[in-house]
C-alpha cells in the first residue's frame, strides 16, 4: 500500500488531500503535516465528512529537515508532496534525500530575504537525485505544472515547432473583500511587485513591475485586464524547449488591487527585509499578511470563474497556426467539492495528478524534472477525469501586443 506524506495545512494542501481521498486505490495512506496541526485535525474532518477516507495528521517544522526525515521514518512513506512555502522547498527535498523517498513540490525555491523565485538551487540538486535512484517533479500545480503541460501536449499534438508562448491566468471571481489575495499573500505580493523578466531571442528582457497592462477578452469570463509578470515556468520552458523565441506570462488584476498594492508600496508594507518595531524586528510583508484575509477562508465568498491556459504559435505541416488551450473552473463548484476556491483547486488538483503518475510508474526517473519533460499524455487525460477538463481553440491570429 501507498503511503504518502503531504505537508502544508493551507488551501492547496487541504485540495491535495481531498482529492487523494478521492483516489484512494492509488493513495493508500496519507498523512498531511503542517507547523499547526489542528489545521491538519480540522482539513482531515473535512475530507473524512465528504469521502468517508480516513487520513493521518502530524506536527511538523518543515524548516527542519531531521524533524521531517524522522517524520518520514516513523511513517514509512515513499513520497513526500510538498505545499508548503517555497522557503523550505531545499529543506524538504534534502529530507528526502536522507530517508531515500521521491519528492513533488508546486512552486520552485525562493529565498526569504530576496525576492527571487528561481529553479537553479533546485536544478543543483540533480546528480544527488539521480545518484540515490530518487525523483524529485517540480512544479506539479497549474501555473507552473499544468502550463507546461499544455505546452509539452502542444509540441507532440498540435504544432511541430513552438515560436511563441503566452501564458495567461485569468481570475474573473470576485471574493467580495476590499483587498485579499487568492493565495499566500506573502508569496504572492513578492511576485506581484518583482521585475517583469520574459524570454525573448535567446536572452532575458526586463522591464518594471506591472508596466506592461492589456486588456484580452477570455473564454466565458470576458474582458479583463492583465498585466505582463515573471513565472516560473517561463525559466524552465525556455531550458527545455530551446526553439522557442518569445515567452511570456500575463496575470489579470482589477483596479481596486492595483490601487491597494500601490499604497501598501509606497507606505513600506511590501518590504521584506525588517524594521524594528517596540524593540523587536519585524517584516513589513509577514505583518501584512497576518491581518489580511486567509485565503482558505475565502471560498465561502467567492463567485465567478478561473481561465487560465497557453496562447502558443508557430508550425504545423508547413502552415502557421495558433492554438490556446485553457482550462475553466467554477469557484461554487470547487468550493461544493473540497470546501476550497478555484484557486487552491487549480493548483490542488495538478499536485494530486502528478504523485498519481509516480506512484503508478507512468512518470518514472531517477533525478530532478520539471513537467514539461514528462509524457504529457496521462496527465492531459487525468485532467479531463478530476475536475480540470481543457480546451482547445485555434485562433485566426496570434496575440498583437
Amino acid at each position: 500500500m501507498n503511503k504518502i506524506l503531504v505537508i502544508g495545512a493551507g488551501g492547496v494542501g487541504s485540495v491535495v488531500v481531498h482529492k487523494m481521498a478521492q483516489l484512494s486505490e492509488v493513495f493508500g495512506e496519507i498523512t498531511l503535516a503542517s507547523r499547526r496541526q489542528f489545521k491538519c485535525d480540522e482539513i482531515a474532518a473535512s475530507v473524512k465528512a465528504r469521502t468517508g477516507v480516513t487520513i493521518h495528521t502530524a506536527q511538523v517544522d518543515a524548516d527542519d529537515t531531521d524533524a521531517t526525515a524522522a517524520l518520514i521514518e516513523k511513517l514509512g512513506v515513499t513520497l513526500l508532496v510538498n505545499v508548503a512555502l517555497p522557503y523550505q522547498d531545499l529543506t524538504l527535498m534534502d529530507a528526502c534525500l536522507k530517508t531515500g523517498i521521491n519528492y513533488l513540490d508546486t512552486a520552485n525555491y525562493e529565498p526569504r530575504d530576496e525576492a527571487k523565485f528561481e529553479y537553479h538551487w533546485q536544478w543543483a540538486y540533480q546528480q544527488r537525485f539521480e545518484e540515490a535512484g530518487l525523483m524529485a517533479l517540480l512544479g506539479s500545480g497549474f501555473d507552473p505544472g499544468v502550463t507546461n503541460v499544455y505546452t509539452a501536449h502542444a509540441k507532440k499534438h498540435l504544432l511541430d515547432r513552438i515560436d511563441t508562448l503566452d501564458i495567461l491566468d485569468c481570475n474573473g471571481g470576485d471574493h467580495g473583500q476590499h483587498f485579499a489575495t487568492n493565495f499566500n499573500p506573502e508569496i504572492n505580493i513578492r511576485e506581484v511587485t518583482a521585475d517583469v523578466r520574459h524570454w525573448e531571442n535567446g536572452d532575458w528582457v526586463t522591464t518594471p513591475a506591472l508596466s506592461n497592462k492589456q486588456a484580452f477578452d477570455f473564454p466565458v469570463v470576458g474582458e479583463k485586464n492583465m498585466y505582463q509578470m515573471y513565472h516560473e515556468e517561463l525559466e524552465s520552458l525556455s531550458k527545455h524547449l530551446p526553439e522557442i523565441k518569445r515567452a511570456r506570462f500575463w496575470m489579470t488584476f482589477g483596479d481596486a488591487y492595483i490601487t491597494h498594492l500601490q499604497v501598501l508600496q509606497n507606505i513600506g508594507m511590501t518590504r521584506i527585509d525588517p524594521v524594528i518595531y517596540e524593540g523587536k524586528e519585524i517584516i513589513p510583508l509577514q505583518f501584512l499578511k497576518a491581518v489580511l484575509p486567509d485565503p482558505s477562508d475565502l471560498g465561502k465568498t467567492t463567485k465567478g470563474k478561473t481561465c487560465i491556459g497557453n496562447i502558443m504559435t508557430g508550425e504545423k505541416d508547413g502552415e502557421a497556426k495558433t492554438v490556446y488551450v485553457y482550462n475553466i473552473c467554477d469557484h461554487e463548484d470547487c468550493f461544493a467539492e473540497v470546501g476550497s476556491q478555484a484557486i487552491s483547486y487549480t493548483t490542488g488538483v495538478p499536485a494530486m495528478i502528478g504523485a498519481a503518475l509516480m506512484l503508478t510508474g507512468k512518470w518514472s526517473g531517477k533525478g530532478v524534472f520539471n513537467m514539461e519533460q514528462m509524457d504529457p499524455d496521462p496527465f492531459m487525460d487525468m485532467l479531463n477525469e478530476h475536475g480540470l477538463p481543457w480546451q482547445v481553440t485555434e485562433l485566426d491570429k496570434p496575440l498583437d501586443f
